[in-house]
């Protein structure tokens, strides 16, 4: 299977996308998509790649996987599609920028707007079966996303690296924090926003301050 994805991503993980393992994961996931109901829908697979190109990249918000419901995930973590109700994390981070930045809750949560502007949503398992949150982790898709955070960390300077969550968290180690800004929290998940982990940790405010003082363009976070 020849992955669909944009040329500048394409020119950094040439040798990912060329090695045995990544060969083995192509053919689980072609499996999985002709036995079974899975997200997102195939082309939107790689849309977190397609619509934040490499040299664009200003902030990395890592999540896990795919939404497992219907209509929900389209290839962006966090997002969903315009019209969709929003997810409970979701929620959960537009009432943190309300409270950090002021600005009113949005209606829609298709994240797009955010890739548009550099934001690269990425989710460390990129497909899953439908109602079986988990079920496509472990068969390589983490080893490629890991090679994608290490990319970024060593091709590029001045990015902002959001890790919510202990699994985000783990990914600290493929970050070269000298040059990048790492800013690390709860997970947005009621489970842990109730528990005081996340509301007030201004990620947004210190994200947009740090992009600033290098001289780019700060995140429009409506």
């Amino acid at each position: 299977m020849r992955v669909q994805i944009h040329p500048s991503w394409e020119k950094q993980l040439a040798s990912a996308f060329s090695s045995p393992d990544f060969e083995a994961l192509v053919d689980f996931v072609k499996k999985e998509y002709s036995t079974h109901r899975c997200y997102p829908p195939g082309q939107l697979i790689f849309e977190a790649f397609n619509t934040c190109p490499f040299d664009d990249i200003k902030v990395v918000l890592l999540g896990q996987d795919p939404y497992h419901g219907p209509g929900q995930a389209h290839g962006l973590c966090f997002s969903v599609p315009e019209g969709v109700g929003h997810p409970p994390s979701l929620i959960n981070i537009f009432k943190e920028i309300e409270q950090d930045l002021g600005l009113a809750y949005p209606e829609s949560g298709n994240l797009l707007r955010w890739a548009k502007q550099g934001v690269f949503l990425l989710n460390a398992t990129l497909t899953v079966r439908a109602q079986h949150a988990g079920s496509h982790q472990k068969q390589g898709w983490e080893s490629f996303t890991d090679r994608v955070i290490q990319t970024i960390s060593t091709e590029n300077e001045g990015v902002v690296f959001l890790l919510w969550g202990g699994y985000a968290k783990k990914k600290m180690k493929l970050i070269d924090s000298s040059k990048h800004l790492v800013l690390r929290s709860g997970h947005p998940s009621p489970l842990s926003a109730n528990r005081g982990y996340w509301f007030g940790n201004k990620h947004f405010s210190q994200c947009n301050e740090y992009l600033q003082a290098k001289g780019k363009a700060v995140i429009d976070w409506g």
